[in-house]
């Protein structure tokens, strides 16, 4: 697998972007998150005016063996009945890319189904959807690799074209269970604090996700990254990861949804620990999981609104905050240019 160069982001403009900040005409840290956000941009970048060049949306897609075994509350076919959705247009993800000025593709890394070439969609392919990891791992250690270099590749892509900000989003009928045993592995908290109703399980739905779970952790136990993925993750996942690992290294700003995107962040920053320091945490989902990988990851989310859908939908939600945290940076007159006297 290629290996990443992900470097801190150099602090060395920190005092100089919080001062342009705080000379803007308006009391100190009024603006809040805003302020955090315009900062990291600046320092991701290295620049006191950063730009958001070419936003791209990225739907990651992939199909689980899990699925199978009733961890969804949703058939396996509904993964690429909704990428044709994608295609077409008409998903929650179309709408707030449009609405926003987010491109939009979506990345076929290992769906059941054929789509031939299409228009908006990336083969990436790795295999028709993972092995059940109830019964065996999701995907040998070269599948994993192979699918987190395609991740990177698309996102290298994007960089070459100009793109500085990249959102992440998923689709994968099982993937919130997946995320779940992700989550437990990498950071410790109990399964039960980690397990959802995902796509919309009833109360005996979620008591059965949550028992297929445990015997799912019966068969492994530990807290290797890679082995966690390759155990647990889906194909999605995975180049989801490398795709992160590769925005980071170009020094993109990493737009990062929700519960699933963010096990794949888990795993990305196990590997490069500055990670988060390139990533604008989105939104915190109504999974139960997702707090406990803000906690591990040092994610500070823009909005928390209730969201589980998925989709990269919370991040699409956010990019107008990310857009105004730059403007305001930009644009808004400082205490001098505006001869607005500060405080005594």
């Amino acid at each position: 697998m290629h290996s990443f160069e992900i470097v801190a982001a150099d602090r060395g403009l920190e005092n100089a972007l919080q001062n342009k900040v705080d000379r803007k005409t308006k009391p100190l840290g009024a603006l809040g998150a805003l302020e955090r956000t315009a900062v990291k941009i600046g320092l991701v970048q290295q620049r006191l005016d950063p730009r958001l060049e070419r936003p791209h949306m990225l739907v990651f897609a992939g199909d689980h063996g899990a699925a199978k075994a009733g961890v969804s509350a949703y058939p396996q076919d509904v993964t690429w009945q909704m990428v044709e959705n994608f295609l077409a247009g008409g998903a929650a993800i179309n709408v707030f890319a449009r609405l926003n000025g987010l491109g939009l593709s979506v990345v076929d890394a290992g769906v059941a189904h054929d789509f031939g070439a299409r228009p908006g969609l990336i083969d990436a392919k790795v295999g028709p959807g993972t092995a059940n990891y109830l019964e065996e791992a999701a995907m040998s250690a070269d599948q994993c690799a192979l699918a987190m270099g395609r991740g990177a590749a698309v996102v290298r892509d994007l960089a070459a074209q100009g793109c500085t900000v990249v959102g992440f989003g998923e689709m994968g009928i099982g993937n919130t269970a997946s995320a779940s045993l992700i989550t437990h592995c990498l950071t410790g908290v109990p399964l039960a604090d980690c397990v959802g109703r995902g796509t919309g399980l009833d109360d005996a739905g979620l008591a059965r996700k949550q028992a297929l779970l445990e015997q799912a952790l019966r068969r492994f136990s530990g807290s290797d990254p890679l082995a966690v993925l390759a155990q647990f993750g889906g194909f999605e996942i995975a180049a989801m990861a490398g795709a992160m690992l590769a925005a980071a290294e170009a020094k993109m700003v990493l737009l990062v949804d929700g519960f699933i995107v963010g096990a794949a962040a888990l795993v990305a920053a196990r590997l490069a620990p500055a990670l988060p320091d390139y990533c604008v945490f989105c939104h915190c989902s109504a999974e139960p999981g997702h707090r406990a990988q803000l906690a591990a990851l040092g994610g500070e989310p823009l909005l928390d609104l209730g969201l589980r859908l998925g989709e990269g939908t919370g991040a699409a939600l956010a990019f107008p905050l990310v857009r105004a945290a730059v403007a305001f940076l930009d644009e808004m007159a400082s205490f001098e240019s505006a001869g607005v006297a500060d405080k005594a």
